[in-house]
Parts: C-alpha cells; structure tokens; sequence
C-alpha cells in the first residue's frame, strides 16, 4: 500500500468511529488519567455495538481519547488511548513490551510474574499471568475479549519462545459485561504442571486447574518478608491456598508450620509442595478458618506467627459492612492465640477496604481484647502489579504485621 493509501484507510478507520461526549465538567477525571467513562457521565450515547472502539470528547468537543465502548455496562466506555490510533495487533505488541521490559528491570529473576496488569499497564481490562514459558490471560472486558487473536498473536510476537497460551475466563466481572465463561488453552500445548522457582520455594501449578491463573503471585514479596522473620516459631498461616507463605515460613526455619484452606484440591497441592521442598515441619488440613481458630481457642492452643490472607470479603460497597465484619472476626479470633511477643499479619485484597479501614479494625478488636499491638512492618502488593496513580482501583493488596506486646 502506497503512503498516501495507508493515510486514506487510517482516515477512513477514524471517520467512521463513533463519539461519545460526556457530560458537562465531567472530563476531569480523565484529563487526570482515569480510563474508565461511567454511563451516568454520557451525554450523547452513539451507535456503537459491544467492544467497538469510539472516541471520547468534552461536552465543549475537547478529545479525551479513544476507548472499548460497551452499551450496558456501568463503565460505558475503557479509554484505550489518549491518542487516535489503530488497536491491532501492533498496538498491543507496544503495550505488552513495554510492560515486559519493566518487569525485567523490577524482577530480573522471577521465573513466573504477572506480565499485564490492566489498567496499571494501559491495557484496562487484560490481565496476563506468566509462568516459565507458558501465558495465562483473564480478559475482564468485552472490548479485549472481543480482541482475544490480535493479542494471542501480540504476545507470541513479543515473547517468541512461549509454548502455551491459556485462557482463565470464569471470572464474575464477565456476567457484568455480558460474556460467556470459558476455560482451556488457546494456543500451543500446556503441561499438566509448570514448575518455577519463586524464592527457595519449588512449586507446581495446575494453570487450567487451579484458582485464577493458578497462583497469586501478588503476595511474593510479602512471602519473602515472612521467610525472613520465623525462624524457630510456630507459625499458623490461614486460607494458605497452595502454600505460599507456609513453603517460605519453612524454609525460613519456623520451627513448625500448619496452613489450613477450605478447598481439598488446594491442600492437595499445598502438600504436594512440602514434599518437594523437604518441609517435614509444614503441614495442612482442610477447614472452615472461622471453624479452625475456634477450635484452638477452645483447646488454649498459641502460635507466635499467624498469617491472615482470605480472599475478597466485598465486590462491591454494598458489601462493605459483611466485609468488616469478617475482618473483625478473624484479627479478634487470632488475636486471642498469639502470645506476647508474636506476630499478628493482617493481609487483604479487598480494594474497597483501604488500608486504614483494615487498621481501624485491628485497633478496635485489639482494644477489645485488652492487647497492645505495634506496627512494625507493612506492605502492599508485588511491583509486577504497579499502581496507577490516576486509578486507586489499581491498589488493592494491604499487608500488616503487628508485634502483640
């Protein structure tokens, strides 16, 4: 194609994009960098079918960017870009490398890491967990759903010595979105279990198998932080998953370690992992958590480490008061088994919940109980998950170490 037939097709591509204008003083936050436009900012809804690219503009026609519309949901519109350009598969190759490159510099070492983090890497809506050589992609949105080849192709393009791309799309933000569940690989072959160091830790992941992407990787560095402070305790680590923490509190030299899940396939896993660590002193047992402090409180039983790291207790704000709730049971309930001395870990993933509500709760259960607790370490979630500051909805993760005194 001649330079002046390209000019005429990206002219055509932008004439026939729909726009959407929004609402007078309604712009401000995505002058700021925010990408997600909410349906009660539009003005003037356009013509445009599910995950269609359209620009956005100022109720005084100011362009804001171009972005995945969709017609139903709450966020109407995902800016894409601040800048009228084509969304093919060159344009993810750019994103998807610069985001490598970054990870590179921040875990030059890590053999697994979440390569594409959303919003946070300009990509809203697209999550891609890699572990050795083998992707895992979430797709969040029907714009990048939509799009599922032009980014498979992306990332074989960018990292050519993948084998195996998989898709976990079973998430419930797809309900809101309007699409289907779906499972499986969609390019190349994947093993049954990839093997990657994380630390001294040795694990094994059932990608297609386990939670999410298969492993929470967004913990690693607050996994090593507790590897670091157990040596000879006694450490209780609650929702343990496949044994994250337990692994490094092992090889961290804890005297003696018990994780505890509600899902039999989860400390099959986590078990599996002690045995090919070496970890004779880490143990599991499946139990309700709630269940399981209560019985050691019956039976006076103390640990000097106990790690809380449940899942989301609240979707959305109107769950906000269940998800105190529950907080406030758990630090109470462990408070009441840690000696002087110990150590409380407070962790939560719930991005309603702020860190200072989290902080407000352990207080107050703490003054209940009559124990003095001081901070003594906090952390939040790995950089391979960095923040956007324009969007506190990339900050989730709070991690809280407490010395009971």
């Amino acid at each position: 194609m001649t330079i002046k037939g390209a000019i005429g097709s990206m002219l055509r591509y932008f004439y026939r994009m729909e726009t959407v204008r929004l609402r007078p003083k309604e712009h401000q936050r995505l002058l700021g960098g925010h990408q997600w436009v909410f349906r009660n900012e539009i003005s003037q809804t356009p013509q445009a079918e599910l995950g269609e690219i359209v620009r956005v503009v100022s109720h005084s026609d100011r362009f804001l960017g171009i972005g995945f519309y969709h017609p139903t949901s709450r966020i109407a519109v995902r800016i894409i870009s601040d800048i009228e350009e084509r969304i093919d598969v060159e344009f993810f190759a750019k994103r998807i490398q610069r985001a490598l490159e970054l990870r590179h510099r921040l875990l030059p070492q890590a053999e697994a890491y979440r390569l594409v983090f959303g919003e946070a890497d300009m990509l809203s809506g697209l999550i891609v967990d890699r572990f050795d050589n083998t992707l895992v992609m979430q797709m969040h949105s029907a714009g990048m759903d939509v799009r599922i080849n032009e980014i498979v192709d992306a990332l074989r393009h960018v990292i050519p010595d993948v084998t195996g791309i998989v898709e976990r799309n079973t998430m419930g933000t797809r309900v809101q979105e309007g699409l289907p569940h779906r499972d499986g690989v969609v390019w190349g072959s994947v093993p049954d279990r990839i093997t990657f160091l994380e630390g001294p830790a040795n694990l094994e992941i059932d990608v297609l198998g386990g939670q999410k992407t298969g492993y929470f990787l967004d913990q690693r560095i607050n996994r090593e932080w507790i590897g670091k402070h157990v040596s000879g305790k006694r450490v209780l680590d609650a929702f343990c998953n496949v044994g994250g923490f337990s692994l490094h509190a092992g090889h961290g030299g804890a005297a003696h370690v018990v994780g505890i899940d509600s899902s039999a396939t989860a400390i099959a896993a986590a078990t599996h992992h002690a045995t090919i660590n070496n970890l004779s002193q880490v143990q599991f047992r499946k139990a309700n958590m709630f269940d399981a402090l209560r019985e050691y409180a019956a039976n006076e039983e103390q640990w000097d480490v106990i790690i809380l790291d449940p899942p989301s207790f609240a979707k959305s704000r109107q769950s906000l008061g269940g998800a105190r709730a529950g907080y406030a049971e758990l630090n109470r309930s462990a408070l009441k088994l840690i000696p002087s001395g110990g150590l409380l870990v407070s962790a939560s993933c719930t991005q309603l919940f702020a860190e200072h509500d989290l902080l407000d709760v352990v207080y107050e259960e703490s003054a209940r109980l009559r124990r003095t607790l001081r901070l003594v370490h906090r952390g939040n979630q790995a950089p391979d998950h960095p923040v956007l500051l324009a969007m506190p909805e990339t900050q989730y993760l709070k991690f809280l170490v407490f010395e009971v005194w």
